[in-house]
Parts: C-alpha cells; sequence; structure tokens
C-alpha cells in the first residue's frame, strides 16, 4: 500500500536596514542616485564595504556628475539609525575612504551604441524573475512575511516607546508548512533575532548571566505579544488563520545581541542577494543588484523577468512562473528567455510555446527594458532594504545634491511591480 504523502516544510530569512550587508547596500544605491540624478546617462558600479568605524566605497563610474561621497555616505548611516558612538559605527565620525575610479574603456564599448535600440548588455550571465499565487503581491508567503516582520521592527524602533531598546540590526526567518500540493497551510516557525541595548547590567548582587535572561525574557515577551499582533493585524485573513497556537517562536536565540550592525560584523555590498529576491523559492542568477546603473542586466533584467512572471501568474496563465532570461555582453538580444511554470499552467501550452509567446509580449534588449521601467532615474536606494520585488510602485519627490543646493526630482518607483501587462497576456493567451 502507497504511503500517503507528508507535509513539507520551507524556510526564508530576511534582514533588516540596520544589517551590514544592508548598510553596504543602502550606501551602494544612494551613490548610484546621486550619480544618476545629475547625470541620467551615468554609468556606476559601486561597491562599499562597512566595518567598525570605517566605510569604504570602491568602484568603476563613468559620469558628468559630482557627488558629494562623505555626506552621501553619513545620511543614509544616519537615516538608518547608527547615530551613536556607543554603537561603535557613528554617521557623523566613521571614516569614509573613497576609491572610485573611471570605467573601463573595455567595457563601456560594448553597452553604449550609435542608436540607443541597439544599447548590449554590460555583461553576460542569466537572471531570473519569479512569481507565485501565494500572496496578494505574488511573493513566496515565507520571504513576504520575513520582510514584513522586519519593517514593523523598525518602525516600532522608530517610534521608540513600546521597545526603546532596539537596535537597528535585525534578522527574521519565517518556516512554512505546505501541503503536497505545495499549498501553503501554516506558519510553523518564526525566528527573530534582534540587537538591542544592554539595559539591564550585572551589579548590586545581579550576575552577568541573571541580568542576560532578565533582558531576554523581556524581548521575547515583547515580540511576542508587540511585533507579532501588529504584523498579523496587517495580513489578509487567509494568512491569519495560518498562525496557529502550535507555532514555534524563536527570538535571539543566542540569549544576547548587543554587540551587531558594522562592528558586530563586516558588511559588503551585494552578499543578500537571495534576501532581495524571492527567499530561495525562484532561481537567482548570481548577480547582485545594489550599486549598478541598469545597463547592468544583472539588476534591469531580473527586474524585467519579475515582471514578466507577475503578469503571467496575474493574467491567470500559471499559478507559478520561473523565468530565464540570459544575455552575451554587448549584445542587444537575449540569447535565451525561458518560462517554467513547474506544472502550474492553466493553458493547454508547453512551457516552451509559452516562452514563445512570452518573446513576442515583452522586448528585453536593455534599452527598451531601460525606457520601459524608467531606471534612468534616481530610485535606488528604496530598492536596497527588505527586498527588491514585491513592493508597492508608486511615485514620490525626492531630493539631491549637496546642501544649499538640493534638487527635487518626481520620481517612480518600483515600476517594474506593475501589473500593466495582464490585459495583453490573457489576450495573447486566449484567457
Amino acid at each position: 500500500m502507497k504511503e500517503e504523502a507528508k507535509n513539507y516544510l520551507f524556510t526564508s530569512e530576511s534582514v533588516s536596514e540596520g544589517h551590514p550587508d544592508k548598510v553596504a547596500d543602502q550606501i551602494s544605491d544612494a551613490v548610484l542616485d546621486e550619480f544618476l540624478a545629475q547625470d541620467p546617462s551615468s554609468k556606476v558600479a559601486c561597491e562599499t564595504l562597512v566595518t567598525t568605524g570605517q566605510v569604504v566605497v570602491a568602484g568603476e563610474v563613468k559620469s558628468s556628475a559630482y557627488v558629494d561621497l562623505t555626506s552621501t555616505v553619513r545620511r543614509v548611516i544616519d537615516r538608518i539609525g547608527y547615530n551613536s558612538s556607543e554603537l561603535k559605527f557613528d554617521a557623523q565620525a566613521c571614516g569614509v575612504l573613497s576609491a572610485l575610479h573611471e570605467q573601463s574603456p573595455d567595457i563601456n564599448r560594448g553597452v553604449e551604441r550609435a542608436k540607443e535600440e541597439e544599447q548590449g548588455a554590460g555583461d553576460q550571465g542569466m537572471m531570473f524573475g519569479y512569481a507565485c499565487d501565494e500572496t496578494s503581491n505574488y511573493m513566496p508567503i515565507a520571504l513576504d512575511l520575513s520582510h514584513l516582520l522586519l519593517r514593523e521592527l523598525a518602525k516600532i524602533r522608530r517610534e521608540g516607546d513600546v521597545m526603546p531598546y532596539l537596535r537597528p540590526d535585525a534578522k527574521s526567518q519565517v518556516t512554512v508548512e505546505y501541503t503536497p500540493e505545495h499549498q501553503p497551510v501554516r506558519i510553523h516557525t518564526i525566528v527573530v533575532s534582534t540587537q538591542h541595548e544592554e539595559f539591564v547590567r550585572a551589579g548590586e548582587g545581579k550576575s552577568q548571566e541573571e541580568a542576560d535572561r532578565e533582558m531576554l525574557e523581556r524581548i521575547r515577551e515583547d515580540i511576542r505579544t508587540i511585533l507579532l499582533p501588529r504584523v498579523i493585524a496587517q495580513l489578509p485573513e487567509k494568512v491569519r488563520e495560518m498562525f496557529d497556537s502550535e507555532l514555534v517562536l524563536l527570538v535571539n536565540p543566542t540569549g544576547k545581541f548587543v554587540i551587531g550592525g558594522p562592528h558586530g560584523d563586516t558588511g559588503l555590498t551585494g552578499r543578500k542577494i537571495v534576501v532581495d529576491t524571492y527567499g530561495g523559492r525562484g532561481a537567482h542568477g548570481g548577480g547582485a543588484f545594489s550599486g549598478k546603473d541598469p545597463s547592468k542586466v544583472d539588476r534591469s533584467a531580473a527586474y524585467a523577468a519579475r515582471h514578466i512572471a507577475k503578469n503571467l501568474v496575474a493574467a491567470g496563465v500559471a499559478r507559478e512562473a520561473l523565468v530565464q532570461v540570459a544575455y552575451a555582453i554587448g549584445v542587444a538580444e537575449p540569447v535565451s528567455l525561458y518560462v517554467n511554470t513547474r506544472g502550474t499552467a492553466n493553458v493547454n501550452l508547453t512551457d516552451g510555446e509559452i516562452s514563445e509567446k512570452v518573446k513576442s509580449l515583452f522586448d528585453m534588449r536593455p534599452h527598451a527594458i531601460e525606457s520601459r521601467f524608467k531606471l534612468r532615474a534616481p530610485i535606488y536606494e528604496e530598492t536596497a532594504a527588505y527586498g527588491h520585488m514585491g513592493r508597492h510602485p508608486e511615485v514620490v519627490e525626492k531630493q539631491f545634491g549637496p546642501e544649499g543646493a538640493k534638487v527635487t526630482l518626481r520620481v517612480e518607483l518600483f515600476s517594474w511591480e506593475k501589473l500593466d501587462m495582464v490585459d495583453a497576456v490573457r489576450k495573447e493567451f486566449g484567457l
């Protein structure tokens, strides 16, 4: 007799804006935005390292813009919340070393063309986009919840009243239980690790161990009674029902998290690529996003592939879609484009046939992608924490330039998240 298939567990993680790798990402993207605000044709590859009391910004730039690197770096660090010498990483006191230099002409010659539409890819490689019907924003539920937990924790930190001991560095992890048919049914485990002040100290008859235990008990209770209810209240009913009394909640499993941020762990741009995308549910081509202008298809084509996947699922072509696109450096047309519906297609077509229809609907040449999503605008600092995908498209005003000479620009954030191709997809697929 065949054994009945069992449910399985899948886990995704997120990290806060104060995580050292995310600090580096945000600095890189803020520098990129400053270049693009002055010179939209800028070519930028900006990498950042952060450690105790020190920021190093390196990379290649081709631009007519002048950027006050030091003030940009300090503004980002201050916004995140590293503004005290006690944290060993202070926006106003840290050293800032610039090692930006001119972009290689060997790379540039493959990108720029006399005709803009013939612009070549800034590098070879493959990029992936993914979408599924687990959430209203077509993201995997484990990652979506992981991001939400940390966004709300950061909000609580900035409010400063109910959990006044919070510091910027934090991580979350959500484990979801699935049926054999790949339907999420229950939130199994939540892990939250948050940096905190040493708000209970040893002394006057209290040992260090007792002080640490008292802090941990307070943090655990606050996560359980303050953070979780605030997060759950924001969820749709079908997701709220997935929380039950058997939920495993793990808070600061090491017992203490006072030393954190760039002082606790050196941060580098591009080390959180799975957090930035799909939490391990979709594939990843390996190329990081932050600090790169849109001529780098690592970034722009990954956004375009997400746009395809999201519109396919929203249109009802499939419950799940993984889109792969690949390029050769200096060549405009992709060398391949493939859609994998993972057996969830709602149309009587093979994945190869679906891919052919997608090719006819979406222009995946680099310049077309840049134009379609308005990627030559300074829109990237907002992408560098809490995920590049699944976010809400919106038009905002942002300021750039030095104090006393700031300019205000109106830009559109997360344009690749628009469901603007659903009707065209439905028409193409006869839905």
